[in-house]
């Protein structure tokens, strides 16, 4: 049997329903949780986090002496310090779902582009694309944002409660607004780890194949060893 999952999580406390990536029920395998104290969503999005790496690095460590056989993280904006993190930890580590966007790329039609689904379009900077592994001849990728003071910033910066249709009507109209602007669009990759609720109606409803950190887990899992 393979060696579960290990996620380090942001300091948070809002509900966490089945596809989010803290719900162990969003996962086909064992999964195994530690949250960084003092990691908040607004610091990380905002780059904020650096004093932290080496309480990231200790909660990776300590999931690792649990079982782990590989990490992922609960922010796709860490991946400003995926090689950071990655060097320092001893099992894999894969800090967004940023990073399939390579080989998403390598697979879509000529002519077709990737449209990314963030929490926060203007913090999403050419530097978090660098780090997921893009190149300056590959291009940025089409963004789209959440809106700030929005419902799904409400609920996880605020703690509001779950209001599942609010949160799907806003992101559905988000993907909308991305997809009319950019037709040329052959695949959605979501960067916000809480989306991953909604990925198939987004699948669904525009009729385009839709990645997401639920994806990235069970690729990074599928090659962790047997313990």
């Amino acid at each position: 049997m393979a060696r579960p999952l290990g996620i380090i999580m942001l300091d948070t406390a809002f509900e966490r329903p089945v596809g989010d990536v803290g719900n162990a029920g969003s996962w086909p395998f064992p999964v195994l949780y530690r949250t960084v104290s003092g990691a908040l969503p607004r610091d990380v999005v905002d780059g904020r986090e650096g004093g932290l790496m080496d309480a990231f690095v200790a909660a990776g460590e300590e999931l690792i002496r649990q079982g782990a056989g590989a990490l992922l993280t609960s922010c796709g904006f860490l991946v400003l310090r995926q090689r950071q993190l990655a060097a320092r930890l001893s099992r894999p580590l894969a800090t967004s779902s940023l990073l399939q966007l390579p080989q998403i790329a390598a697979m879509l039609p000529a002519g077709r582009k990737i449209g990314v689904v963030t929490y926060d379009a203007g913090s999403l900077t050419p530097a978090h694309f660098r780090e997921a592994g893009l190149t300056e001849t590959s291009g940025l990728p089409p963004v789209a944002g959440l809106p700030r003071g929005g419902a799904f910033h409400r609920l996880i910066e605020k703690n509001e409660p779950y209001d599942r249709p609010r949160l799907e009507a806003e992101l559905m109209a988000v993907v909308e607004e991305l997809v009319r602007r950019e037709p040329a669009i052959g695949a959605i990759l979501l960067e916000c780890t809480n989306l991953p609720p909604f990925s198939a109606g987004i699948a669904a409803r525009f009729g385009l194949p839709v990645f997401d950190v639920l994806t990235l887990g069970r690729w990074l899992h599928a090659g962790v060893p047997a313990g």
